[in-house]
């Protein structure tokens, strides 16, 4: 305990916090000695709570933990209590007048849920029951504690609603044997819900209800289940005992039996062991000479089988080694025959790189020609927009002498040679963003070519209808080969667009050629690798087999000093087998006195073994009798049983026919 202390007062410090004088002088009192740490009455601060909840996690030096009236804030409990969850010592836990709300209760569940040391824990003056939500949470932890043998809920407001959720968790757990549910407000519901609870829980014996508006005749029927679980649990511990008692008996009288058994067993094999040693001993040392003479014969024989072995271990080691010097010789040429395919696989490969190689030439010759061809083309296309200039020309000169008499009809001319002009400025905009320096000089051109057409626009302002018609047949004529000069263009370029396009499929299998040539030249170098390993291995093998020879020669001179040795060792058997015969003889003599005892021993065990016998089947009437009487007492539990369950049911129609006509009951059924 004081270590206890000491370790408090270092996280007090730690957190910048004075440790409190009246928990230190708890924690140095004597009685902490006999496993209690009682800080009832204490006002405990927050730091206090965060120090003692992180001390309690594991094993504390007490068994039982007093916080009663301490007036713990919500935060101050949800520290405790979290370090009570991993806790394994503590046995009892007293939280009674801190006023605990729906964190607190939040808390309390989930150290049920995950705390199995504590068997007892008080909640006296606490109000648990006003907050809903936060005793829900308890509940779902009592119902998944199985460790909790005592409860004490006395003082906190719980209401009929409270009461039916704990009534839902006491369906479930399976430890708790004393509920101390006095002076709370569970009134007629609360009781019915803990009445039909005890139905399924067999566990539970006291469950204190006084002070809680429950009816006298619900809290009878509470007392009669609860009578009856203590009952049914004397029952139960008196059959077990009887179980108990019973199986004890039956298996002292097993020892004995046993015992008994095993004593006339072990007479009977010290018996059989006298005679078989003798008689071992006899056999054994004829057996013994005639196994030294079929050892003897033995030797000889498998001395001829190893030298048989070793001569044709030897023959197998030299087939052996002229089967792995024909290997040598078959891996000699195959590598020699794989290097002659890749030299001829790298040649045609060299003679295809060098033909395609030719005809990417011929390719690239025929596609300049092409080009050649298609710059011809350009050049006439050239030479016949020339031409029409020159047409042009001549017919502005002819124009001029007109011009003044065609000024009322120019505004009309201009305004349609505008948008003219519009459209075919656009088309040629077009035209110039799709290949902008291949048409260079065409747009050069053209825009000379329109240049000339303003000029001839304005000098035909005085023109007369018949001259506008020939100028518009004119224009016509112009547009039809200026586009299909423009086709012809457009062509030109898609052909120089292909031919590219050739020339770079080309590029790229003259790469594919190149890296196909450089990992043939890797295949030969590892191929090259190859052969040289397999020619140290062959040196290896050659190297082994000389090892073989030598050893073959130092075991053929082995056999021989052996050989020797066992022609002197036979003489000396020879003389020994003679004079052991003569000792076997006599003790034949003995052997037959032997066989006479050990046939009036075993009259001995006849006997014996038939009185064993009869003892063995008086014991087992005597254990079918216990089974009967046995199973009888089952029978009047099960009888009593039914008794006590029709009982209840009985018990419990009457209660409800008495409150369906009982007043009360009128007036809930009107709500």
């Amino acid at each position: 305990m004081e270590q206890f202390g000491r370790e408090y007062a270092r996280l007090c410090a730690a957190v910048g916090a004075a440790p409190q004088e009246a928990v230190l002088r708890r924690l140095r009192e004597p009685n902490g000695a006999r496993g209690r740490l009682d800080l009832a009455a204490q006002s405990l601060s927050l730091q206090t709570c965060s120090a003692l909840g992180r001390l309690l996690p594991g094993a504390a030096p007490f068994a039982a933990l007093a916080l009663g009236d301490c007036g713990l804030s919500e935060e101050g409990v949800r520290l405790l209590l979290h370090g009570l969850c991993s806790n394994t010592t503590v046995k009892s836990l007293d939280l009674k007048g801190n006023n605990l709300r729906t964190m607190g209760a939040e808390a309390l569940g989930k150290l049920l849920r995950e705390n199995k040391s504590i068997r007892s824990l008080t909640l006296e003056w606490n109000s648990l029951g006003m907050w809903e939500e936060g005793f829900s949470f308890f509940c779902q932890g009592l119902r998944a504690n199985n460790f909790l043998r005592r409860l004490d809920l006395r003082n906190n407001q719980i209401n009929h609603q409270g009461a039916e959720e704990l009534a839902m968790a006491l369906t479930q757990n399976t430890s708790l044997q004393e509920l101390d549910l006095r002076w709370n407000n569970i009134g007629l519901l609360g009781g019915r819900a803990l009445l039909n609870c005890l139905h399924s829980n067999k566990t539970l014996k006291r469950l204190e209800l006084a002070g809680n508006n429950v009816p006298g005749d619900i809290l009878k029927a509470v007392e009669q289940a609860l009578n009856h679980n203590q009952d049914r649990e004397a029952i139960l511990s008196e059959a077990q005992n009887q179980m108990n008692i019973l199986s004890k008996e039956v298996l002292s009288l097993k020892d004995e039996k046993n015992k008994q058994f095993m004593d006339f067993v072990d007479a009977v094999d010290k018996h059989k062991e006298e005679k078989a040693r003798s008689e071992k001993m006899s056999v054994a040392r004829i057996s013994q000479l005639q196994d030294a003479l079929d050892e003897q014969y033995s030797i000889m024989n498998s001395l001829k089988t190893k030298l048989q072995m070793t001569e044709a271990a030897l023959a197998l080691s030299e087939q052996k080694v002229h089967n792995l010097g024909e290997l040598l010789n078959a891996m000699k040429q195959e590598q020699n025959c794989v290097a002659e395919c890749h030299f001829r696989e790298l040649q045609q490969q060299k003679q295809e790189g060098a033909d395609r190689e030719g005809r990417l030439l011929h390719d690239l010759s025929a596609a300049s020609e092409k080009n050649l061809l298609l710059r011809n083309q350009v050049d006439e296309l050239e030479r016949k927009c020339k031409v029409q200039q020159d047409q042009l020309f001549q017919v502005k000169q002819d124009l001029t002498n007109t011009t003044a008499e065609l000024k009322l009809r120019a505004v009309e001319a201009e305004e349609r040679l505008e948008t003219e002009k519009r459209r075919f400025k656009q088309s040629l905009e077009d035209m110039e963003s799709l290949r902008v320096k291949e048409v260079d000089r065409m747009t050069q051109h053209m825009e000379a070519s329109e240049r000339s057409m303003h000029n001839r626009i304005q000098r035909l302002e005085a023109i007369r209808i018949s001259l506008e018609e020939e100028l518009s047949q004119v224009k016509a004529a112009a547009l039809t080969e200026r586009g299909q000069a423009e086709e012809e263009l457009i062509k030109v370029r898609s052909q120089a667009r292909l031919e590219e396009q050739r020339l770079e499929h080309l590029k790229e299998k003259l790469r594919l050629m190149t890296e196909s040539r450089d990992e043939a030249q890797n295949c030969c170098l590892k191929q090259k690798e190859m052969v040289a390993e397999a020619q140290a291995k062959a040196k290896q093998l050659s190297l082994y087999a000389d090892g073989l020879r030598r050893r073959l020669d130092e075991l053929q001179q082995d056999l021989d000093s052996k050989e020797e040795e066992k022609v002197t060792e036979l003489n000396k058997v020879k003389v020994e087998l003679q004079e052991q015969i003569g000792h076997l003889e006599a003790e034949r003599a003995a052997q037959d006195g032997l066989r006479e005892k050990i046939a009036a021993l075993e009259r001995q065990l006849k006997a014996l073994s038939s009185n064993h016998r009869e003892a063995l089947l008086d014991k087992e009437g005597e254990i079918s009798l216990l089974l009967e009487k046995l199973r009888m007492k089952e029978a009047e539990i099960s009888r009593v049983r039914e008794e006590e369950a029709q009982r209840a049911s009985f018990l419990q129609n009457a209660i409800m026919a008495y409150v369906q006509g009982s007043p009360l009951g009128t007036h809930s059924s009107r709500k």
